[in-house]
């Protein structure tokens, strides 16, 4: 969910424009690199304990990598359009998608491995082919904005985060509905406070997330898990740190998410954060830890390659910061 004190920080007209295939075309406004900052896209072997800087730029600020379903390439979105980032080299490509939206950085990767799922300036989810073409619109909840963060493993359903649009600053509400729009949409009572990152787990029998749900200070966002139904909230984790967007590698046996520091309101950018690999048996016994400056952009969707043994995440390094993100084994 694109925001910086853990509300949406856009609103106004909404404007479909024909084409979203330049930057800029619609007037929004997105995030740029602050001068002397870079955009570093980088991919962590979880084996070797390692990570490789794969690209790097001071000219576009991109977010929120998806590994595609063939391993090939990572999609990201940035200036409101979506980039295909090739794994075997050369530059990020543009994705030309007709009838869509400037977009955020809420995008999923559909089962299918063909299309993908985006969130719209307009409030609205959107479906649409990987390789670029017209774009459908999925969901039409007026009076909400809704915020894609997960499909079911065979892409019936998809989990999102509402927020009212005549209330922004109200909790965001984790809410489930058919990707078909068959039924209406359902929303999960996680409790007192904002919750956000909704993702089903690669057997769909959870929604992991993270939520206020459990705490003590405002903003305290801890990680918990709850069944597609409704049902079963659990606490996964217990930190003192602000916890963000779990993500479960495709086997089941891994996830990562983000650690911003305690005290921190949502998940803005630019902070010191630190990237958290845990077996999903233990979440609070880190195997790795991933020190960087980022935060909002850097993991908010699932970045996990096909074979569960590497991810993608983006660092926003600024003049004085390093340019290298260090592994640290636990």
């Amino acid at each position: 969910m694109s925001v910086t004190d853990g509300r949406p920080v856009r609103a106004g007209p909404e404007e479909t424009p024909t084409v979203n295939d330049r930057p800029h075309d619609s007037g929004t406004t997105f995030r740029t690199l602050a001068p002397g900052q870079r955009c570093q896209v980088w991919i962590a072997d979880v084996t070797s304990g390692t990570a490789e800087l794969r690209h790097e730029t001071a000219d576009i600020l991109l977010e929120a990598p998806n590994w595609t379903l063939d391993g090939e390439a990572l999609i990201l979105n940035g200036d409101g359009v979506l980039w295909r980032l090739p794994l075997t080299g050369g530059e990020p490509a543009r994705i030309p998608l007709t009838g869509a939206p400037p977009l955020n950085n809420d995008h999923v990767l559909h089962p299918d491995g063909t299309t993908v799922l985006v969130s719209g300036e307009d409030g609205h989810i959107h479906r649409a082919p990987l390789t670029g073409g017209a774009a459908t619109r999925l969901t039409g909840e007026p009076k909400t904005r809704q915020y894609l963060h997960g499909a079911s493993p065979d892409g019936q359903l998809l989990a999102y985060i509402e927020t009212f649009r005549d209330d922004p600053a109200a909790p965001g509400i984790v809410t489930v509905a058919p990707a078909d729009a068959s039924t209406p949409p359902h929303r999960l009572d996680t409790g007192a406070g904002h919750s956000d990152g909704a993702e089903f787990t690669p057997d769909g029998t959870w929604i992991v997330l993270n939520t206020e749900a459990y705490a003590d200070a405002p903003g305290h966002a801890q990680l918990a898990r709850i069944r597609p139904d409704g049902t079963g909230l659990a606490r996964l984790r217990t930190s003192p740190d602000v916890d963000w967007f779990p993500h479960l590698s495709p086997d089941g046996r891994l996830a990562t998410f983000l650690s911003f520091p305690p005290g921190t309101l949502g998940h803005p950018e630019n902070l010191p954060v630190h990237l958290r690999v845990v077996p999903t048996t233990d979440w609070n016994t880190p195997l790795l830890d991933l020190p960087l400056f980022g935060g909002q952009g850097t993991l908010n969707v699932n970045s996990w390659s096909p074979h569960s043994n590497r991810f993608a995440f983006v660092a926003y390094p600024r003049a004085e910061d390093s340019a290298t993100v260090t592994v640290v084994r636990h």
